[in-house]
């Protein structure tokens, strides 16, 4: 082998060696950003206030899951890149809730016992959506969302009003590019602008 070929392979190595890690760096500096679009949109007073969702540690939770069960339903259809970074987000979710449990004063023995409850539920609820935006019957998803979000302290009209944003968040991920999506534009409409307030029961 000529020399230049043998600086061009090793060129050529080098960039495969570089190019994956500076993607991997980028992933790492997003996820977090993302997430706390998710958090805080998920966190909107409004949705409290207006929407009726019952303001608990359950309510919010559930109101958290919504909104990252719309973004990895929008990178379901996406290269493998971005459903790994889809991938990635949830981890970060686990951690958070993870961390959240020890703040608590949740045992460490105890810890992995909610971490299972919250990842089956959070499963069964991406499917329950999941479903239900793709039904015929709009009302699948009003179910869906007083079973997951308003247990306890039903809701109907609030389920009626959230089922109307979820359906407007959903149509704007789908058409938010997915490099715009890494920099943590997911645009979510405006829970204010989106419905009009109702009275909680």
């Amino acid at each position: 082998m000529r020399p230049d070929d043998q600086d061009r392979t090793r060129a050529n190595t080098s960039d495969q060696m570089i190019f994956p890690l500076m993607r991997r760096s980028r992933l790492s500096d997003t996820i977090p950003s993302v997430y706390g679009v998710i958090v805080a949109q998920a966190r909107s007073p409004l949705f409290y206030r207006t929407y009726c969702v019952p303001d608990t540690v359950e309510g919010r939770l559930g109101m958290i899951v919504l909104h990252l069960a719309l973004l990895l339903r929008r990178l379901a259809a996406e290269n493998a890149e971005m459903r790994e970074f889809g991938q990635r987000v949830f981890d970060w979710f686990c951690q958070d809730m993870d961390d959240n449990l020890r703040e608590m004063g949740v045992g460490d023995l105890a810890v992995p016992r909610h971490m299972r409850r919250i990842g089956e539920g959070f499963y069964g609820q991406v499917a329950a959506y999941d479903r239900a935006l793709t039904s015929a019957d709009a009302k699948d998803l009003e179910a869906a969302l007083r079973r997951n979000i308003f247990a306890g302290a039903p809701s109907a009209a609030g389920a009626a009003q959230l089922a109307l944003y979820v359906r407007e968040a959903a149509c704007r991920l789908a058409s938010v590019e997915a490099a715009a999506i890494m920099n943590g534009e997911l645009g979510f409409p405006d829970p204010q602008a989106t419905l009009t307030p109702v009275t909680c029961q």
